[in-house]
């Protein structure tokens, strides 16, 4: 008896433009290239990583902004990041480079 009443309702409800209107909705959705889930999920998977990049980036942003505000009015900072980066050194000095 189940089998009938559910087999005369898909009968009644479920119409050929409702299935096309369906299988449209799910190629549109999943199968078309340009606009489908997976696509969209994949890029934003790419904006999430590309926005955790610049999150880094303005971290070392800011650390450079102080090294140069420093380096601005410090002359012992100066003094450091000379001989550290350059290996410059004194003339009485003798200096060993370890790397």
């Amino acid at each position: 008896m189940k089998a009938r009443q559910l087999y005369e309702w898909g009968r009644r409800y479920i119409t050929v433009p409702l299935i096309g209107v369906v299988c449209f909705a799910i190629y549109v959705c999943f199968l078309k290239e340009d606009n489908s889930v997976v696509t969209r999920m994949e890029y934003q998977n790419v904006i999430d990583r590309l926005n955790a990049e610049i999150d880094a980036n303005y971290d070392t942003l800011e650390l450079y902004n102080n090294l140069n505000a420093s380096l601005e009015t410090d002359r012992d900072d100066i003094e450091r990041v000379v001989r550290e980066h350059y290996h410059m050194k004194r003339p009485n000095e003798d200096v060993y480079v370890f790397e």
